[in-house]
């Protein structure tokens, strides 16, 4: 059986997945599972999986399913996965050569059942780690308190153990297709560390067509999706109370949007909750001046 699952969302993407399937091939230990979740695409996504399955040089598991966005494919993904680890490449990234090698090596010598994962790091291109790098002097970290304790910056590449990452479902809202894919993140914080690895595990490439650029027309069509992920995040035992007011300015702001009149008595916050209604309605608006003027 294969010890890493590389899982790839993709939707619309058959133009930049070659680089993401190129590498793949080129990695030095091929000990894993490539498992692509089709979100519903209608360009030549199927057809160009088809042929590297047929083409047979990796083991390549592929999923189509009606576009639920990335929180749905995620889903999908880990109700299908059975190997022990597993990390997700987006479509328009890819993984340096040793990549997986690095993972499977770091894991036989530091991973437990008392560990979640492991944290790499994330480059452009052109070699530049994405935000910072990882503290050196730090081998367990939760994913929160790595950035908020630790004061990292910039998207890092997570590999979890799979018979966590099957807990805590995203909800799935009737019409929207986002909710923030670190809730399942910071779930799992709550009960574990992860190792800390400061490897560059994924070239990571902002598309234009890509859910990081289009965080605006994200907010704005999924209130619902941003409501919950915000609610979550306020429940959370190792925040401050700056990072609850935070939390709670979206959720109104969101809520508002949303025409969600029960706002404050769902709130598990409420007091927090009420004092934020000023800033969350100022966003609010905010939100939607700038759409119009986007539009």
């Amino acid at each position: 059986m294969k010890a890493l699952t590389i899982f790839t969302p993709t939707y619309n993407r058959g133009y930049c997945l070659e680089n993401c399937y190129n590498s793949l091939l080129k990695q030095t230990n091929q000990n894993f599972i490539w498992l692509i979740i089709d979100d519903g695409s209608t360009d030549n996504t199927k057809e160009l999986i088809s042929r590297w399955m047929r083409e047979s040089r990796l083991e390549i598991h592929y999923i189509w399913q009606e576009n639920q966005g990335m929180h749905g494919a995620h889903n999908t993904a880990y109700e299908a996965i059975d190997t022990e680890l597993n990390v997700c490449i987006d479509s328009d990234d890819f993984m340096p050569e040793q990549a997986v090698e690095k993972i499977l090596a770091f894991w036989e010598q530091h991973g437990s059942k008392n560990i979640s994962g492991i944290i790499g790091l994330d480059a452009f291109k052109d070699h530049t780690i994405i935000g910072t790098e990882l503290p050196a002097d730090v081998r367990t970290s939760t994913l929160f308190d790595l950035y908020y304790k630790h004061k990292v910056t910039g998207d890092k590449k997570l590999v979890y153990r799979t018979e966590l990452t099957k807990k805590y479902p995203y909800p799935i809202f009737k019409g929207e297709k986002y909710v923030g894919l670190a809730y399942k993140y910071y779930m799992l914080d709550k009960d574990f560390d992860m190792l800390l690895m400061n490897e560059v595990l994924c070239y990571v490439e902002y598309l234009e067509d890509g859910s990081s650029r289009n965080m605006l027309n994200q907010y704005r069509k999924n209130p619902k999706g941003f409501a919950f992920y915000r609610c979550e995040l306020m429940k959370l035992p190792f925040t401050d109370f700056l990072f609850i007011f935070r939390q709670a300015v979206h959720y109104v702001s969101s809520s508002i949007l949303s025409r969600n009149k029960k706002f404050i008595s769902e709130s598990p916050r409420k007091a927090v909750t009420v004092l934020a209604i000023p800033c969350g309605f100022l966003l609010y608006v905010y939100i939607q001046q700038l759409s119009r003027l986007l539009s």
